[in-house]
């Protein structure tokens, strides 16, 4: 087992939005000094950074300074050029390792990577012309989901196809694509586990995800399925993080059919979105558990304290004037996050609301109903 990284080492982190503002408040907190490089400047994480270094990710240069200057080097989102880790692993420890953002950053790979070890999948298909669509179209039926293989995330880069008809006048530019089956789940549900270098994991209980708009609305901790159900989803999300041998943490995506069973949708090799819940919520937050990870650290306990449900605040939000904030804490159970965003646009994240009850159900009632006073009156 590596060396744990003493308080007061410097972690480097690429990526400056949200995920990575969240981890520095956390590592800060252990006593770590964390440096950031992101190509915009003022990014949230930058904003908490000890040092932020402002720069492309393919300005070889930068990249190998910057990682000669950090004791360990993680990642706060996927669309990280490959050789931009490949130079910044000549300096420092990159964990997770660059090959698995390789495989997550891209459907394709992703789901052939998934279903070379077995693990349970929606029919799909690669495409990248009109014949690869009909080809397609054959394995997983209709209705189904083109989906980009890069660059897709909250719903962009999606689109329905209903039938032969609309498979037809599909522009295939911007290829290429992955068709998935549109499967009928009854609910869409997320494992996030951590994983050291060790092998030991830890995983958070089971969420329950609600979307709007493609985009992630409502959060229910721990999600409303059978003990066996949750057994099984564990399961699943600590198998494949051992597969990918993989160190940090790790988001893994489902879907929940009628009959039980569980298909897996997507992977993230990072903290997610849906386990936003665990910093209030949980002995240790999903930014703690990365920062023990990739510190060498042993795993911090996973455990939910509280029934809990978390909702995103979208830029819509700020449509009609400053949202009454006042309102929300009034709410003394309910916890305010925002992201130091300078803009709010429509559907972009700008923070997020988590609240508590007696059940996942008053949790989701009490936080919908939090979100919803910020405008109220206005």
């Amino acid at each position: 087992m590596s060396r744990v990284l003493a308080p007061g080492s410097r972690i480097g982190l690429m990526g400056g939005g949200q995920l990575g503002r969240m981890f520095i408040l956390a590592a800060r907190s252990m006593g770590y000094r964390v440096n950031v490089f992101v190509p915009e400047h003022d990014s949230p994480a930058g904003q908490v950074a000890d040092e932020e270094t402002t720069r492309d990710y393919l300005d070889e240069e930068a990249v190998r300074a910057f990682a000669r200057g950090v004791d360990v080097l993680t990642f706060e989102f996927e669309n990280i050029p490959r050789q931009t880790l490949q130079w910044a692993a000549e300096h420092a420890e990159v964990r997770p390792r660059g090959e698995i953002l390789h495989i997550t950053q891209n459907r394709a790979r992703e789901k052939e990577f998934l279903a070379a070890a077995g693990f349970p999948l929606p029919a799909w298909a690669k495409v990248a012309t009109a014949e690869d669509l009909s080809a397609a179209a054959l394995l997983t039926g209709y209705p189904a989901i083109l989906k980009t293989a890069s660059f897709g995330y909250d719903g962009k880069g999606q689109r329905r196809l209903e039938s032969a008809k609309d498979a037809m006048q599909c522009d295939l530019s911007g290829g290429p694509f992955v068709l998935e089956a549109q499967v009928p789940f009854v609910m869409e549900v997320s494992v996030i586990v951590g994983r050291g270098m060790d092998g030991q994991t830890a995983c958070y209980p089971v969420c329950e995800n609600m979307h709007r708009n493609h985009i992630l609305d409502t959060t229910v901790v721990p999600a409303r399925v059978s003990p066996d159900v949750a057994g099984r989803a564990e399961q699943l999300a600590r198998a494949i993080a051992a597969s990918l041998d993989f160190v940090g943490v790790l988001a893994v995506e489902m879907f929940l059919l009628p009959d039980g069973t569980l298909l897996v949708n997507e992977l993230a090799p990072r903290p997610h979105n849906s386990g936003h819940f665990s910093i209030d919520a949980c002995v240790t937050s999903q930014f703690e558990q990365q920062v023990r990870a990739v510190g060498t650290w042993p795993l911090g306990s996973p455990e939910l304290l509280l029934p809990c449900a978390m909702a995103n605040l979208l830029g819509d939000l700020w449509a009609e004037g400053e949202p009454r904030w006042a309102a929300a804490a009034a709410l003394g159970d309910v916890k305010i996050h925002l992201y130091g965003k300078a803009e709010p646009r429509a559907g972009r994240k700008m923070g997020h609301l988590t609240a508590f009850g007696s059940s996942p159900e008053t949790a989701l009632a009490r936080v919908v109903a939090a979100r919803d006073a910020l405008r109220v009156g206005r």
